[in-house]
């Protein structure tokens, strides 16, 4: 009998203290109301694309906690199927600005069961149901959930397609840079100053948990609170917000989740059969939009996917994280992905790196501390992993997972970190945050 070679005996142990770990997180952090947090203390609400990748790790040691934090999230779904990005189950003072803030009530068609906002995050929903069936031993059993939820995501896709797509040409648009996800990302800069909001007087929560210089400024908040209230005064109407708001705009990371959500509808609906009407639907909404993103979105001198701004109708030249997205939805050709991997080796994948920096590295506007400014985060890594695999760049892919793994296992579990190699604490933002607590069971059984 052959002896296993001492480091896969070391690789095992680190891999089930890991995974261990990561449970104790997730499970530290699940609310007796059947969701998950992101973390203590920052962040005290169900978080609507959080939860999805919370799922996906849940699925893995506790399905029916998986199984609650979806239907949870889309049992605060509204009437016209909108899914809002915070759902306020329970009151807290650790966190700004709070339901009494963003008002959902205004809307005629808001939730009357829970508070939440009036803005959404990426649909990544459509894509963890299908992640959910893959990771699921008892196929059967999670094969009746999916039937139970799956015309709610159905819903709010065409809530998208009907509310959004002011052009009618497959893409939708975002009216908060709290809705892209990534917060305060350089992308933003240039629109902040087409804007003069008001000094609001307001005090900041997430500064009391968090260093300072890791966080948007409090001028940002004033131009984050200045969007909130012209939604508010239009009672969160789509078409209001599309003519008046000062932010509208096509992102590419959005857009790729919902591409991505179409196309898993789409199989789950062909395995659960009876369906026809729903997905030709959603093939016309598929072609449309994949057609939409590489007309608009693409930017050749850049040779990456880049936003664009509805307002100036001139798309916005910065290379991100979010620019490497379409990999995970089969958008790009195989030649443009080729382009796409050489861009991001390029400006982000240096040997003294982390892939992937949330902003490009070679910009002056990079912060590799600073939110989504720069530092690497676990779930965009997790969705470039899977997009260069879709397109066989499979020793990237593994560089990327392995970057993520190490990160975590030096630092802890972070919400996001330096791209910087051999820095000192390089873990920032939120500790034992939940995201990055399941994609990493992901990563290490994948």
């Amino acid at each position: 009998m052959s002896v296993p070679p001492v480091c896969l005996i070391q690789h095992f142990f680190m891999k089930e203290r890991l995974i261990s770990q990561a449970i104790n997180v997730l499970d530290e952090n699940f609310q007796p109301g059947g969701f998950t947090i992101p973390c203590k203390g920052l962040y005290p609400f169900q978080w609507k694309w959080d939860s999805g990748f919370i799922a996906i790790g849940q699925a893995y040691y506790d399905v029916s906690k998986a199984k609650q934090e979806i239907a949870t999230l889309l049992d605060a779904q509204w009437d016209n199927g909108f899914i809002p990005h915070i759902v306020f189950h329970n009151e807290s003072d650790t966190y700004f600005p709070g339901a009494d803030v963003h008002r959902s009530d205004l809307s005629p068609v808001s939730s009357k069961k829970y508070k939440s906002t009036g803005m959404t995050q990426p649909p990544v929903t459509g894509f963890v149901l299908e992640e959910m069936y893959r990771i699921a031993k008892d196929k059967e059993d999670m094969f009746g959930y999916i039937k139970s939820q799956i015309d709610k995501v159905y819903d709010n896709h065409k809530y998208f397609y009907e509310n959004r797509d002011v052009n009618d040409e497959g893409l939708v648009f975002i009216y908060h840079n709290w809705e892209s996800g990534t917060d305060n990302s350089p992308i933003w800069d240039d629109i902040w100053e087409t804007m003069n909001p008001p000094e609001y007087t307001f005090e900041r929560r997430d500064t009391t948990h968090v260093d300072a210089s890791q966080r948007p400024s409090k001028r940002e908040y004033d131009h984050y609170l200045y969007i909130i209230e012209i939604a508010k005064e239009n009672n969160y109407n789509d078409a209001k917000i599309a003519e008046l708001s000062p932010f509208l705009v096509i992102d590419p990371l959005f857009n790729a989740m919902l591409i991505k959500s179409n196309q898993a509808l789409i199989n789950l609906y062909t395995l659960i059969g009876d369906n026809d009407d729903k997905i030709a639907q959603l093939v016309k909404w598929q072609v449309k939009s994949i057609k939409g993103f590489n007309k608009k979105l693409w930017d050749k001198e850049l040779g990456a996917y880049v936003h664009y701004d509805l307002r100036k109708n001139k798309p916005i030249s910065f290379v991100t994280s979010s620019s490497f997205s379409p990999l995970y939805a089969n958008i790009p050709s195989k030649e443009r992905a080729d382009i796409l991997v050489n861009t991001m080796m390029t400006k982000f994948g240096g040997e003294d790196k982390y892939l992937c920096a949330s902003f490009d590295p070679e910009s002056d506007r990079f912060d590799p501390k600073k939110y989504w400014r720069g530092p690497v985060w676990i779930n965009m890594n997790w969705i470039l992993f899977n997009g260069l695999k879709n397109y066989e760049y499979n020793n990237i892919a593994e560089r990327v997972k392995e970057d993520s793994i190490e990160l975590i296992e030096k630092y802890g579990f972070y919400e996001y970190f330096n791209c910087k190699k051999g820095t000192e604490n390089a873990g920032y933002g939120g500790d034992n945050f939940s995201w990055s607590a399941a994609l990493l069971i992901d990563f290490l059984n994948n």
